[in-house]
């Protein structure tokens, strides 16, 4: 009897998923949103799918739907994924999703051993490609005798060189509050043997420029990197640091939007606004010579590359918007999603490059290992494959018994991930590993 997997969510990376499982297996699918259009419109008609309607607060619908299911896939905010937990953990199914494991998720452990079940969490891109590509190299140099004492990771998802037409180097096929707030977290990293802290106000003077393939990058290191000394086996290194990667120049534009108050939950009343009348509200500079001031608190040229950037947005916009009561943040959001969109036929792209150095008692290895993927104009992103088509892939492994393992997994086992990245090597989504010797 075919399998039944239940996909929670129907959004920007779902179509991946839904698509590999109905071309390589034969499982039924059933797949929910909050949007019952956008469940069809993802099922396009297949025989084997289902379109159902699902608010998650809806206790007794999502009971029925997880118990008609062999394993679940959440695509939700991972906010909600300790109530899919719990449905699954009393109806016995499996359950897999892309997220870093929560404190409430890693509650679940043992219960979930003991009714012999599995929740594999961050088998995304980050996490996910990125746990199961490092931890193929680690495995590899341990067991030729090697010890790993530097590793540098860091992954961006941007748009394509093509792609890439406006002065912030970034585009968004999303709400970019979220990429706004994470400029508000602090991070800590390991470097020469100590933990080191950067505070959030320090997070955007603490990039690093980077060449990858020619291409210049900025990376700056992305929340808590030190968890990863136990969980990759990687005890005494003298420098881990796990980073978000960015076109050249980002942080200073950064650094600007949060020295003007940008990034700020500031009420703006409801009424007739212009951006312009926002950024004086946020930053506090004169409202009748704004350019002149606003230049003046970022210590800047008027035709600076920064005030060229921000004029390109509409901060200085006099045109008024008719708004209901919003934030200063949450308007300047809506500005970034509405200027920095990707439109028809645009391609994204993520770039993930690991740097290790391995030492051996005969010589020292310098390690890159470099993914470039592109998304398929008109088609899928490379963000929603990257992110879906490893769940795909665990999904399928997993109902077909090869994953042999129990509790709240993440993918750095040699079960998981070497099946894994062997077959997103068939589906385009491979590394280019580079050796340098040194004696």
């Amino acid at each position: 009897m075919a399998k039944h997997v239940l996909i929670l969510g129907a959004g920007l990376v779902s179509q991946p998923i839904i698509d590999y499982l109905f071309k390589t297996t034969d499982f039924n699918l059933t797949v929910a949103d909050i949007l019952e259009e956008n469940a069809r419109q993802a099922i396009n008609g297949n025989p084997r799918g289902k379109a159902a309607v699902l608010d998650v607060n809806n206790s007794e619908l999502l009971t029925r739907l997880v118990s008609e299911s062999d394993l679940v896939v959440s695509l939700l905010p991972y906010t909600l994924h300790g109530i899919i937990a719990r449905h699954c953990l009393a109806a016995e199914k499996h359950m897999v999703n892309a997220s870093y494991v929560s404190e409430e998720m890693q509650t679940f452990d043992e219960p979930a051993r003991e009714k012999g079940l599995l929740f594999l969490c961050e088998i995304g891109l980050d996490p996910g490609i990125d746990h199961m590509s490092a931890m193929k190299i680690i495995r590899d140099v341990q067991s030729r005798g090697g010890k790993i004492t530097e590793f540098v990771s860091v992954c961006g998802g941007l748009p394509a060189p093509d792609a890439n037409d406006n002065p912030f180097g970034y585009k968004f096929s999303w709400s970019p509050k979220g990429v706004l707030l994470a400029g508000n977290n602090s991070a800590q990293y390991i470097d020469q043997g100590a933990i080191k802290n950067i505070p959030a106000e320090k997070l955007f003077h603490s990039t690093t420029p980077m060449t990858i393939d020619g291409r210049e990058f900025e990376a700056y290191p992305n929340r808590d990197s030190t968890s990863y000394e136990e969980v990759y086996g990687l005890e005494g290194i003298d420098l881990l640091m796990r980073g978000t990667l960015r076109y050249a120049g980002w942080h200073n534009l950064i650094l600007a939007i949060k020295a003007l108050g940008l990034t700020e939950e500031l009420a703006v009343p409801a009424g007739k606004h212009s951006y312009a009348d926002i950024l004086a509200l946020s930053s506090g500079c004169d409202r009748e010579a704004l350019k002149t001031a606003v230049a003046n608190k970022l210590d800047l040229e008027q035709d600076a590359s920064v005030m060229l950037a921000l004029d390109w947005l509409g901060l200085f916009d006099e045109t008024l918007i008719d708004l209901s009561e919003t934030t200063v943040i949450d308007a300047l959001a809506d500005l970034m999603n509405e200027k920095m969109a990707y439109t028809a036929g645009e391609r994204d792209m993520v770039v993930l490059q690991h740097q290790f150095t391995a030492t051996f008692p005969e010589a020292t290895e310098k390690i890159s290992s470099t993914l470039f993927d592109y998304g398929i104009p008109h088609g899928d992103s490379s963000m929603a494959r990257t992110v879906s088509l490893p769940l795909a892939i665990a999904v399928r492994l997993i109902l077909e018994d090869k994953i042999d393992l129990k509790g709240v997994q993440i993918p750095v086992e040699p079960i998981i991930y070497e099946p894994v990245l062997e077959e997103l090597k068939t589906l385009g989504i491979a590394f280019d590993e580079k050796t340098e010797y040194i004696k």
